[in-house]
């Protein structure tokens, strides 16, 4: 009988239970804290937290997409960060779109709210970003995830500036900034994504057509 830890098949079992063990954890805390920082997004009138809410919530689905396809192929994940990228880059219009409500509808947002939410939102996306460090490299479905979760940190780093530069201002303009620089953010991380994405899935048509090629033969 073949040793379990000598046995690839089993190796590529217990990395995938890893897996899916870590993106259960990162997906219930996403999905939480949307609920939290859009609330407080809304009740403080703060563009910064709503936007970083949109991003918990693109980040859920993205994480329960990445749920659904990691005991599947190369296939399915490719088109799985295909699926996350797209996300992303709607969120990121989202965002923009709330900026330029904000623009035309100007109010001071709520500092204590903003610092607080921000600074728990900031722990709960700390502790995503270590769970996930060691599976950044696993394949084009966890890097996406990693990428999510490492914007997540930038983000709520830009939230508690925010905060800091309406208190510091007495202004909306340091929170629509970061809600801008947010959105930003998700475009790039999208287009990084979706290059990914598109990358593996030109590989995957070169394989199956190379191996069309070398099993056909003329009658």
């Amino acid at each position: 009988m073949t040793d379990c830890c000598n046995d690839k098949e089993c190796e590529i079992d217990a990395l995938r239970s890893r897996q899916r063990g870590v993106l259960v954890a990162v997906l219930s805390l996403n999905a939480l804290f949307f609920v939290v920082e859009a609330v407080a997004g809304l009740l403080a009138s703060s563009n910064a937290l709503v936007a970083d809410s949109l991003d918990m919530l693109g980040d859920a689905l993205v994480y329960g997409f990445s749920l659904y396809v990691v005991d599947r192929d190369d296939f399915w994940k490719a088109r799985s960060a295909l699926l996350k990228g797209l996300i992303m880059a709607a969120f990121g219009a989202l965002a923009l779109t709330q900026a330029a409500y904000k623009t035309l509808y100007p109010a001071v947002p709520s500092v204590p709210i903003i610092g607080v939410v921000g600074l728990l939102a900031l722990f709960a996306n700390a502790t995503c970003f270590a769970l996930l460090w060691r599976h950044r490299s696993d394949d084009v479905n966890m890097r996406s995830v990693w990428l999510c979760s490492r914007n997540d940190v930038v983000a709520n780093a830009s939230v508690l500036a925010a905060a800091a530069g309406v208190a510091a201002f007495g202004s909306q303009w340091p929170d629509v900034v970061v809600g801008v620089a947010i959105a930003a953010l998700f475009l790039r991380s999208a287009a990084t994504v979706l290059r990914d994405a598109m990358t593996t899935t030109a590989k995957q048509r070169k394989a199956v057509t190379v191996a069309a090629v070398g099993t056909w033969s003329p009658d």
